[in-house]
């Protein structure tokens, strides 16, 4: 029980997912989060509601967002992989569900629950007491209206107390608990003992007629498999790179537009000063708030050591102001494009004129640089190379579906699927079922070959898909139908088996007659290995099939013993020495992990209650959509 609730809760991965689920997204983006996914194509849906493309990135960014908060470094091969893409999106079908729940159950927040958490933001805090100023002033810096934040923010809550009230189910008697965490956290020193094998193969002999034997009642393990020689036609996208072209025009837009998946590791620390004014803000204001800026400009140019001191008296960034305007490291694509494409030109030290974006006027002060970065020119070939492919890609799509026509069309033969498409046709070695699908790495593939249509009436298969941007046909010339293996091509092989099976019942009662021995107190000379002491966790190098069976040893005599069979290795005998529950040693040990079994507990409720809401409906997931995405 304790490994399936290991799995669900450990992981930074798990961390940062829970977090988008049930943390409030507040002014972090929720209203384009929710509301910008607009008529773009689906990576889910949910009950025939589509989860959007545009939707999924903007929980990518959030995801990023939020790891720099926690001061996580951000890579961004982490955000292009499989397993976090499906991370993001299990998040966001997730949330779909528990409110969708909510909604199914009625569930409400009261407007008096809704004011004490808004009031208590840290966001909208001056002084250190809710000040509406700020409120109002954030909410219109986010293009957001005080009625759609607080719905958003009543949905937020809503989720936070479903989970908060799943968790709050949990109830384990304390006993059980201590018994379990006694269990799980105890340290075992052992030793372990090998009865191998190979040291008994010497001592076997088996003779020809238990070789002739063996083979006449086993006839039927040693027949050979049909085989077929094939001739096939692929087309990939690989082989139609050199049917596209690429302009240094196009490597140089895409590097601009997306440097930030270009970046490198490299981050940026600043610091800044900003004169904010709003989306609806009249010329004559923004006149206003640029002069002001223009005047805290010069005075930061004539006295640079004065900026931090402007930047607590000006700034109306309220999250940074009272730090002297210091914003942390970040990478690209962590702030708004203006402020990026300055923070990123300038050297450590540097103080920028004005900076005008969405949000106001800044004064940016660059104070260092960490990691790397990729220049243009150290990536145009790389970046080529993607843009080669991502064409080829685009018309292996255009002429897939016509290849699988053409192969349909004139199933006599693949040479005029060849020839339309500028394709050879290769032909295969002679191979087996198995050895087919293996080659191909496809299963389908393998068994359309041995049907009946293709095997007998000579026709091409089906297109078939054997990999993303692959497509084969096939078709066989040769075929040699199975047959019984002769003696004399097996007998090596059965001689072998034999002489493999003897010496393991000879290692086998070696090592029971060990074991007796040793329960018997009776001295014995075996070449134990060198003590260790292990837990649950930490192996200290012992076999995976040891550290299986090192915690079934009933220890309550020591030293205690156990032995069992490791298959086509021999006996093993463990030793357990002394066993040690450290946390009867440590209360303190103790008390946090009845907490964190508790909490983990809690996620394994929530996670059965996620897989109910699952199980009951619709969900449809568009992987190929959602993999080929380049979110960066």
């Amino acid at each position: 029980m304790l490994e399936a609730l290991r799995k669900h809760t450990q992981g930074w991965m798990a961390k940062i997912i829970l977090a988008l689920i049930v943390v409030p997204f507040a002014l972090f983006g929720i209203d384009s989060y929710l509301n910008q996914a607009g008529g773009q194509v689906a990576v889910a849906k949910v009950d025939g509601q589509k989860i959007s493309m545009q939707e999924y990135s903007n929980a990518v960014e959030n995801a990023r967002n939020y790891m720099q908060s926690q001061g996580q470094k951000v890579d961004t091969a982490l955000l292009e992989s499989p397993a976090f893409k499906q991370s993001v999106l299990d998040s966001i079908i997730t949330r779909r569900l528990v409110e969708g729940a909510i909604q199914d159950y009625r569930f409400r927040i009261s407007d008096d629950q809704l004011s004490q958490h808004v009031v208590g933001m840290p966001e909208f805090q001056n002084n250190g007491k809710f000040s509406e100023d700020t409120y109002n002033q954030l909410l219109t810096q986010n293009k957001l209206t005080p009625a759609k934040f607080e719905q958003n923010i009543r949905k937020d809550l809503a989720v936070q107390q479903v989970r908060d009230g799943l968790s709050n189910l949990v109830f384990m008697p304390q006993k059980v608990a201590e018994q379990s965490l006694m269990s799980e956290f105890e340290q075992r020193e052992v030793s372990v003992v090998d009865v191998k094998v190979v040291d008994f193969m010497n001592q076997v002999t088996v003779t020809p007629e238990q070789v002739q034997a063996y083979y006449n009642q086993h006839k039927t393990k040693f027949i050979a498999p049909a085989k077929v020689k094939l001739q096939f036609a692929l087309l990939s996208a690989a082989g139609l790179v050199g049917d596209v072209s690429v302009t240094d025009e196009e490597v140089k837009q895409d590097y601009e537009e997306n440097a930030a998946k270009y970046q490198g590791n490299e981050q940026r620390q600043a610091s800044h000063i900003l004169i904010g004014f709003n989306s609806t803000a009249s010329a004559a204001e923004k006149a206003a708030a640029k002069e002001k800026a223009e005047s805290i400009l010069k005075q930061v140019k004539a006295n640079p050591k004065s900026f931090e001191k402007l930047a607590i008296e000006f700034s109306q960034d309220t999250g940074s102001a009272g730090k002297g305007g210091d914003l942390g490291s970040f990478g690209r694509g962590a702030m708004v494009k203006p402020f990026e494409n300055a923070a990123f030109s300038m050297k450590v030290g540097d103080i920028s004129d004005l900076v005008e974006s969405e949000f106001g006027y800044h004064i940016i002060k660059l104070t260092g640089i960490t990691g790397e970065s990729s220049d243009f020119d150290s990536m145009k070939l790389k970046i080529k190379a993607e843009l080669l492919f991502q064409k080829a890609q685009a018309k292996y799509a255009e002429l897939a579906d016509d290849f699988g026509n053409t192969v349909y069309e004139q199933s006599g033969s693949l040479e005029p699927v060849a020839k339309k498409f500028g394709l050879q046709v290769q032909t295969s070695p002679a191979m087996t079922k198995d050895e087919i699908a293996k080659f191909f790495k496809s299963e389908r593939l393998a068994s359309l070959v041995f049907s009946d249509e293709v095997l007998k009436e000579k026709r091409n298969t089906e297109a078939v898909e054997i990999s993303p941007n692959n497509l084969v046909a096939a078709r066989t010339v040769d075929y040699t139908p199975e047959a019984p293996r002769s003696f004399d091509e097996v007998k090596g092989g059965i001689e072998s088996l034999l002489k493999a099976e003897a010496a393991t019942k000879l290692a086998q009662q070696k090592g029971e007659a060990l074991l007796a021995d040793l329960k018997a107190g009776k001295a014995v000379n075996a070449d134990w290995i060198t003590p260790v002491t292990v837990d649950r966790r930490n192996a200290q190098g012992l076999t995976d099939s040891v550290m299986r069976n090192v915690f079934k040893v009933n220890t309550h005599t020591l030293p205690a013993y156990y032995g069992f069979n490791e298959a086509n290795q021999g006996y093993t005998v463990i030793k357990v020495i002394s066993v040690n529950q450290k946390l009867k040693d440590s209360p303190e040990v103790a008390d946090r992990a009845y907490k964190a079994y508790q909490q983990a507990l809690g996620a394994e409720m929530s996670h059965a209650y996620v897989a109910s809401l699952k199980a009951k409906k619709d969900i449809q997931l568009n992987v190929k959509v959602l993999m080929s995405n380049n979110n960066n």
